[in-house]
């Protein structure tokens, strides 16, 4: 089939790699110039460079709703449309214009999780699998019926970055199977059942923000989906802001305050956390390693020279 692709960053590297390897002949690519986002560093690798480098005309986009784009994608006759962390809102006007429509590849399992920072919300909801959905788009933002999904395990010490790799490496077989199942002749594609449906909004520094009435269990997932590379999950001490780099559930039960800077376990500090504290019923969060207000990555037996006294949300 003859396709174009919409694309950015290492999904949209590992899924038009997967295209040129293909049968099927990939016509033009369509990508957002290089920016110089913390996200785009991280996740660099280039499909304007990969398209170039196989000979694929590329046009450059921020967002894909210009006549003179609408006209140009028309005239390639394609057959079928791909999506791969596109940016920006694809409007009914451009989806539409392939006979076959527009697959777009989304890394959550529909209809759960549609939206932004699917991992990192799932693997904070103690999620037990996760993984990547094909669908055909349609006018709500990834709610378009389900060609194929990929699903695999959420370990118990995964991170929301070992989500996202694991993730990646599904985005090029994905797109290539579905487009087999499209190019079959099947039509009858999977309706999303809609009272499954979810949506998540973008994760911003609110949402980093430690509240020490949730469980322990709570907060060491909303830890590991806060790491590298994302931003840490972060509480206050003394007033100033620190960061909780890495931690765990504590082996003991710490009954108190929730917040209250404990005791020493093996190499972590206990804080109290959970609503039902109170009771002697909650286990700690083992804190680790913290970041303090100024850069500096500390080990919790350095930082906390003192038990006692309180972390807490805001200053």
């Amino acid at each position: 089939m003859r396709v174009v692709m919409f694309g950015f960053q290492t999904w949209g590297h590992r899924t038009l790699q997967a295209l040129i390897e293909s049968e099927h002949e990939v016509v033009t690519v369509v990508t957002h110039p290089q920016g110089g986002g913390v996200y785009e560093q991280v996740w660099s690798d280039s499909v304007e460079e990969l398209a170039k480098d196989n000979g694929i005309p590329v046009i450059l986009r921020e967002r894909p709703d210009d006549q003179e784009l609408l006209d140009e994608l028309r005239a390639l006759d394609a057959d079928v449309f791909v999506a791969a962390n596109w940016r920006t809102w694809i409007s009914p006007e451009v989806f539409e214009l392939p006979r076959l429509g527009t697959l777009n590849i989304h890394d959550s399992l529909l209809p759960a999780y549609a939206g932004f920072s699917a991992m990192i919300w799932a693997l904070i909801n103690d999620e037990k699998e996760v993984g990547v959905t094909a669908h055909l788009m349609d006018a709500t933002l990834d709610a378009g019926d389900i060609v194929l999904q990929r699903a695999f395990p959420v370990g118990p010490r995964d991170t929301a970055g070992d989500l996202v790799a694991k993730s990646m490496d599904i985005f090029g077989p994905i797109t290539v199977d579905g487009l087999a199942l499209i190019a079959s002749g099947r039509r009858d594609f999977q309706k999303q059942d809609r009272t499954k449906a979810s949506f998540f909004h973008k994760r911003a520094d609110e949402d980093l923000r430690i509240d020490w009435t949730w469980s322990a269990e709570e907060l060491d997932r909303l830890v590991r989906a806060q790491s590298t590379p994302y931003p840490s999950a972060f509480c206050y001490h003394r007033g100033k802001r620190l960061e909780i780099v890495t931690a765990e559930v504590s082996r003991e039960v710490y009954g108190g305050t929730p917040g209250r800077i404990f005791y020493r376990e093996g190499d972590g500090v206990a804080i109290v956390a959970g609503a039902e504290a109170r009771r002697g019923k909650s286990k700690g969060l083992l804190v680790k390693t913290v970041r303090t207000a100024d850069g500096e990555v500390q080990s919790a037996e350095k930082y906390f020279t003192h038990m006692g006294g309180y972390l807490t949300s805001r200053p």
